[in-house]
Order: C-alpha cells, then structure tokens, then sequence
C-alpha cells in the first residue's frame, strides 16, 4: 500500500466496510474519466455497494441522512460526512478528518448528496487476487529494506563503530539527515506522504512546500538544496561504514557546511517569512554532527586537509550530479509503487 493519501473512494469504502485494497481502488477512482457522483455511483455499484443520489431542498435535512456519505460542495470538490451534531459536522477530505459548524457546512454544501448501503456481499472485484499482489508487495518491499538493514548491521559491527558514544551518534545523526534529506526531495519532486507532511506541519503548516517553490530552494539554479542534502548524508553515512579511518576529513567537511546552515536559517526568518521544518531539521542535524566530531576527537590531525579530503570531495559532487540527474525518478517509482498493488487487470 502507498504510503500517500488514500483516494475519497478507498476512505468511503473502508467506512462502508467494505472488502477492498487501497491500490487497485485507488487506481480504479483514478480512472474515472469524471469526478462525478453519477461516476462514484456507477464505481461503488461494480463494488456490489447500492447507491442512490439525492439533491435535498431543505438543507436543514442534513441531520436525518444516515452517515457515512458524500456531500457536493459549491466548488464541485466530494467530501465525506462522518457524523452530523448539533451544532457540527464531521467530514473526510483528501484523506484528512476535519470538523466545521453545522452552519457553515450547510452553506458551502450544494444540497447533492449520495448514499451507499453496503451488504454481506460488497466486495471489490477481483478482491483476493489484489490482496494476494497486496501483500507479495508488501514482502517485496519489507525484504528490500532487511537486506540493507542486514547489510548496514555487519559494516557497522565489523568496523567497531559500536564501541565509541561519538561513531555511534554519528551513525544515527547521518541516517536521520538521510531520512530527512529524501523526504525533502519528495516533496521537490512533487510526492506527498503522509510522514513528510506531518513532518512539515511541525513548525509552520505548508511551510516546507513555500520555501521549496522559491529560487533559494536551489544552488546555481540547477541542484537542488535537498539533494545537497541526499548526496551529503549519504556519502558520509557510506564513508563512516565503510571507512572510519577517514572520520577527520568527514569532521573537516561537515565544518565547510556549517555557513550554509546559518544562510538557510536567516532566509527563512527574515526573507521568505516561512519555515520548513524539514530544511530546519536539516540545519539542526548537521550542527549535531559538528559537536559529535568535535567532542569525539575527531578533527584531530584533519589540518593540513590530505589528498584523502579530496577525493571525498569528488565523491560527493559526482553522488550529486547523479542525484541531481535521476532525482526525478522518485516521482516515477512512486507512481509505479502505487501500481503495483492495483496493476491487476480492471474486472
């Protein structure tokens, strides 16, 4: 299952409790040539799910409709009613639950409503072999993401990285910036998730996404900060496993990246007027790693810099061409991790 918002059509669904995969409906939602309600109707009706249209004269009626179900609004957007009160109404919009007075509800709503009865037998088309795929992905996914683990457990053991507070706070500092650096090149990218949203909601709600449509948001106007970012953890998280004996010239360089962090946080206070909690998050990390290398001994014999701080250097611009280049692609296996779970043949 995607990680990014469920459709209108799988929320609906998951209230009615009917047997269903977020994939392939998702998938099946997405296809309708329109957003209509006589389209969700025809949709839910392949579902085995009866649904009937309505457009009530007296919006006062709202109370005595039977919850759940989809509410036109004025600007043609879908919501989903979850419960009626006295004095507000429930509702579920682009995956996130919202409440708002009964008045003003009734007001941006256009009257339009449909209802859905599911019985013992709704089920999605097609239900077990999509839930079989379902799962073959997840399992897919989940032995990706062990092999690294299995992986990444052995350099760090085996190079006695574990024995020292600082290498292991290393450790941990790199692969958070990582998580962090990719989340912010999804959203470059144009993917939301619902872990890199709430993240962001954190300091300032749409902060992040201000701050990443303005020119600030790249260096030279062709690479994008988060990149910098992706390509910086990730070699430094890659060097310290696989080279620990290079760590003064990781200290050396995490030193040369701190005036950017300063820049980053004055632009965002006093310029864009926004925070991105992500990029802040970013800055914050990259000044723990400073006081780990300090603290940890590890500028020690760092100056004069050795042809070694060079090379790294280059291994760092050379993971950022190729990030900057293919950084796009993120989109393209998202939509197609998206797929997979509902690439079945439509029934």
């Amino acid at each position: 299952m995607s990680s990014s918002p469920a459709s209108l059509f799988s929320d609906w669904l998951q209230d009615l409790g009917v047997r269903h995969t977020c994939g392939y409906s998702d998938r099946q939602y997405a296809r309708m040539p329109f957003r209509t309600l006589f389209g969700l109707s025809k949709l839910l009706q392949s579902y085995g799910v009866d649904a009937r249209g309505y457009a009530i004269a007296d919006k006062g009626e709202i109370a005595e409709l039977k919850p759940p179900f989809v509410a036109q609004t004025q600007t043609g957007d879908m919501v989903i009613v979850e419960r009626v009160g006295p004095d507000s109404v429930s509702y579920t919009t682009q995956g996130k639950r919202e409440q708002a007075r009964l008045d003003d509800f009734t007001d941006a709503w256009t009257g339009i409503v449909l209802l859905a009865e599911a019985g013992p037998q709704a089920c999605e088309p097609g239900y077990r072999r999509h839930r079989f795929l379902e799962i073959m992905t997840r399992l897919r996914d989940a032995g990706v993401w062990i092999a690294l683990a299995a992986v990444f457990g052995y350099m760090f053991v085996a190079h006695g990285l574990e024995g020292r507070w600082y290498t292991v706070a290393l450790t941990l500092l790199d692969t958070a910036g990582l998580a962090l650096s990719f989340m912010l090149v999804q959203k470059t990218a144009g993917v939301h998730t619902r872990m890199s949203d709430t993240v962001c909601g954190v300091l300032q709600e749409g902060g992040c996404d201000k701050i990443l449509a303005t020119d600030a948001s790249t260096f030279l106007g062709i690479f994008h900060w988060s990149e910098v970012g992706l390509a910086y953890f990730g070699v430094s998280l890659l060097t310290l496993l696989l080279y620990p004996d290079r760590i003064h010239d990781l200290a050396l360089i995490n030193a040369c990246c701190l005036p950017y962090t300063v820049w980053s946080i004055t632009y965002q206070r006093f310029v864009a007027h926004h925070w991105c909690t992500l990029c802040v998050g970013v800055q914050a990390t990259l000044w723990l790693l400073f006081f780990c290398y300090l603290f940890g001994g590890s500028f020690s014999g760092a100056w004069p810099p050795h042809i070694s701080f060079f090379a790294l250097g280059a291994v760092y611009v050379a993971a950022l061409l190729v990030l900057s280049k293919y950084s796009n692609l993120i989109k393209y296996l998202h939509d197609d991790n998206d797929s997979d779970t509902g690439s079945a043949e439509t029934d």
